[in-house]
């Protein structure tokens, strides 16, 4: 899609032994060095270590003791037992942990404890053995997965609570129990108790049990004293019972996890990175933290569930499970550059949600667990520049009433919406609709009376505050700078080029940036709308791989005592303390900025590059197309750009577009250890036509 230069920069200008665990053995290239554990333990990333598959709602992970966020905690010693699914890195009390399983030794004790004494797990696959002689495995392969244990000669079986859900938000249960297998659905709340979503599954053993019913939804699963060797199939569906059913297979264990992870090494080779080994495995365990949502829910035949409850077909894939506020500008963005063929489906499933009572939060028919979908128009109008097919006629009337809704009430809320706005805007224009276009635009524009309400005056004491005059996770500093749409427009309001280069330069010096959450996440990138790009450059290095001060955290504090490390971390304790992943947000953030290129503004596919983190970075789509970007004069001083070349031409600008990308070849960045000023190759004025 061809677009003029005067778009580019308004453009949206355990482990608490002592030993470690260790990644499953017999695993490929890239999935033995993702770390699974990485951010598991406190509040580092709300992450766990389950066995997942890319963008299945099925994940078999386990249930520590004390209660946590995620319902793991990488310290802990005791486990509560297993469950099988989870919406990864997300707020509130996140949501999911249902279908609880505890294996036991004996007869069956309700206080029973599994003191874990040896933990591994790698992509698709996680293993612990407890002090009992209990060995416990799990993997997943798409909406289908296996537990194996091992266990002592003797009484032996598993307690199951169909009432769990470890957030505390289970709604309902139907279950029917048929020889060796239970089917049935389960109802609970999402991630911050919002709506409800149900998920239907088959649970099999491998040997011949006996059931026991303790209560309504807890039962007993009592096995035979001579095996030793027991495996549970389970399949989820958010379609029915009989889907679920199809999901199954009847390959062994070893089978299973060796096709989850070929699927797992599959998905992570399409960016191949080269450079520091250590790096690489950063680089590979937040790769895939950034493909685990959303989730796929339509069955091979097309049937799934609409977020009304309904059923319906589709010819492409259905996804559900949104974080958008949270990830709309890092982990969506990634998945179209690294992903496209599925960031089709994607776009279409965010696009269909206004056929069937879109919510800003959930409804209560989800065909999973999922978070939010504001800024939902904005990913739309991406796709669409992108090159991506959606049917906006049918749902025009939805988009403009939701943006007609939308809350002008609060100063982060008023930028929030012109950005919807815009994009509404934006995506008339490319229907032909001039006059309603313009409409919108002007509705968005207005977004300066408010910037120069709460926004100009930044010697106000509040400034700092977190939450100051009813904001949302931020304060006036890092929301100010939320107008991606119109860079040029915000320049003018702040006083000129100069004046808005001296107060970037005194927000970061003062460090009142938050990386520990979304809401002034572009603002490194802001110094390209000038000739100092170079700040960008370096900053986006620093947070990407420095020691860095954080003074702001996502308990909606400003701390008395700074964070003062790296904040990306291939550990257990990563990221800044409080730092959500919010559904694979932040981790994409290192991701694309490891790359060189990120985001100038969604709704325009224009990217901004720096320095790759690796001397050399390949995308590979199918058909055989790739880019490949190499560093020359590659060097952890050298984080500055000092020329760019793209199939032999040389730019003269810091910027690709999405085409430019997708299209392939080769991107020479030539970097230096000397900053670099550029004058009079940025245009910041997106509006331009």
């Amino acid at each position: 899609m061809k677009y003029s230069l005067l778009f580019i920069l308004g453009i949206c200008t355990l482990n608490a032994f002592s030993q470690q665990p260790e990644p499953a053995k017999h695993t490929g290239k890239y999935t033995s060095a993702a770390n699974v554990f990485l951010g598991s333990s406190g509040d580092h990333g709300q992450l766990s270590p389950a066995a997942s598959y890319p963008f299945s709602m099925l994940s078999i992970g386990p249930q520590t003791y004390p209660h946590t966020h995620t319902g793991y905690e990488h310290n802990a010693k005791q486990f509560l037992g297993f469950t099988h699914n989870r919406f990864e890195g997300v707020g509130c009390m996140g949501s999911g942990g249902n279908l609880f399983i505890k294996p036991f030794l004996g007869k069956y004790q309700e206080d029973e404890r599994l003191i874990k004494v040896k933990e591994s797990g790698s992509p698709g696959y996680y293993s612990v053995g407890f002090s009992n002689g209990i060995e416990a495995e799990m993997t997943v392969l798409a909406n289908q997965g296996m537990h194996r244990y091992t266990m002592p000669k003797g009484e032996k079986g598993f307690y199951i609570d169909l009432g769990y859900a470890f957030n505390g938000g289970f709604l309902a249960e139907e279950h029917k129990i048929e020889g060796n297998k239970i089917t049935g659905f389960i109802n609970s709340k999402t991630t911050c108790g919002a709506g409800a979503y149900r998920v239907y599954y088959e649970v099999i053993f491998t040997k011949a049990v006996r059931f026991e019913s303790l209560s309504e939804r807890k039962l007993l699963v009592l096995a035979g004293a001579e095996d030793e060797e027991i495996g549970i199939r389970v399949s989820f569906s958010s379609t029915g019972v009989a889907y679920a059913q199809r999901a199954q297979s009847t390959v062994d264990f070893d089978v299973l996890k060796k096709q989850s992870d070929a699927g797992w090494e599959k998905h992570l080779s399409r960016i191949e990175v080269k450079g520091d080994a250590e790096r690489e495995k950063l680089f590979y365990s937040l790769l895939y933290r950034t493909i685990q949502s959303p989730y796929q829910i339509s069955e091979a035949d097309g049937t799934y569930k609409a977020i009304d409850g309904s059923t319906q077909k589709a010819t492409n894939m259905m996804y559900n499970g949104w974080a958008i506020w949270d990830n709309y500008r890092t982990q969506l963005p990634l998945l179209s550059l690294a992903y496209p063929e599925r960031f089709q489906d994607v776009a279409v499933s965010i696009a269909n949600l206004y056929r069937y009572g879109k919510k800003d939060y959930a409804t209560k028919n989800e065909p999973s667990p999922t978070v939010r979908t504001e800024h939902a128009v904005v990913v739309i109008l991406d796709a669409l520049r992108k090159g991506h097919k959606i049917n906006t006629k049918q749902i025009t009337d939805s988009l403009i009433k939701e943006v007609d809704g939308l809350d002008y009430g609060q100063p982060d809320k008023a930028l929030e919406a012109s950005y919807d706005a815009w994009a509404l805007s934006e995506i008339l224009r490319l229907q032909g609709n001039k006059e309603l276009s313009a409409k919108y635009l002007a509705k968005a524009m207005e977004y300066k009376n408010y910037w120069n309400k709460d926004f100009k005056d930044i010697t106000r004491s509040d400034v700092d505050r977190m939450q100051a005059r009813k904001l949302y996770q931020g304060t006036i500093w890092q929301y100010r700078w939320f107008v991606p749409f119109d860079v040029k427009g915000l320049i003018d309001l702040i006083g000129g080029e100069q004046t808005y280069i001296e107060q970037l330069d005194y927000f970061f010096k003062n460090d009142l940036y938050n990386h520990a959450n979304e809401p002034d996440l572009q603002v490194p990138l802001m110094y390209n709308a000038t000739p100092q790009a170079w700040k960008s450059q370096k900053l986006m290095r620093n947070y990407a791989v420095d020691t860095v001060v954080q003074y702001y955290f996502n308990d909606n504090s400003r701390g008395i005592d700074p964070f003062v490390d790296r904040i990306y971390q291939n550990k257990p304790q990563a990221y800044v303390r409080t730092m959500d992943d919010d559904a694979g947000a932040m981790s994409a953030w290192f991701v694309l900025t490891a790359t060189g290129i990120s985001p100038a503004c969604v709704g325009h596919p224009v990217y901004y590059l720096n320095v790759p983190l690796f001397r050399s970075v390949k995308f590979s789509w199918p058909k055989g197309k790739s880019l490949d970007i190499e560093v020359e004069n590659f060097s952890e001083r050298n984080m500055y750009i000092r020329e760019v070349r793209l199939n032999g031409k040389v730019l003269g600008r810091n910027w690709l577009s999405h085409d430019e990308i997708i299209a392939g070849g080769k991107l020479v960045i030539v970097a230096t250890d000397e900053p670099q000023e550029n004058k009079n190759i940025w245009v910041t004025d997106v509006n331009a036509r």
